[in-house]
């Protein structure tokens, strides 16, 4: 599972036109899935967002997590993340975990992230999605937990 974690000002997600997910200061998730991942992953990495001290205390520091400041998360499933560019030009995505068991653990994803009383907003599954969202820093981590 790989989550890529981007410190923003605000965000939001649109299909079709219309918006459908939007936040004010937290973080911009892009969230994807491999074979093998599971509720461990799921569980371990939600943690790791939450409590990631990304944000500014009063000293310019960043030594504040996202429960600290209390922020919020847009969350946008992203299968691209297991884009294989070894060969060629075209990306190859055969390490994307197929649709129905990602979604499936998309959900579950964004259910641990609520569990931990965050405001959570999220993209549509497998819809064409425009994500417009200002980073803070730029601050951008990339975390992966593999099953």
């Amino acid at each position: 599972m790989k989550v890529v974690v981007q410190r923003c000002k605000r965000a939001k997600v649109s299909v079709n036109n219309q918006v459908v997910g939007a936040i004010n200061e937290g973080v911009m998730l892009l969230v994807g899935f491999t074979q093998n991942d599971s509720l461990k992953e799921i569980k371990y990495l939600a943690d790791k967002v939450i409590n990631l001290r990304i944000f500014d205390d009063e000293n310019g520091v960043m030594n504040k997590s996202l429960k600290d400041v209390n922020g919020s998360i847009l969350s946008i499933s992203q299968f691209t993340l297991y884009a294989d560019t070894s060969r060629g030009r075209r990306p190859s995505y055969i390490k994307a975990l197929n649709g129905k068991e990602a979604s499936n653990l998309y959900d579950k994803f964004n259910e641990e992230l609520k569990n931990h009383n965050i405001h959570v907003e999220t993209g549509i599954f497998g819809s064409e999605m425009e994500v417009d969202f200002i980073n803070d820093g730029p601050i951008t981590i990339i975390l992966e937990k593999e099953g």
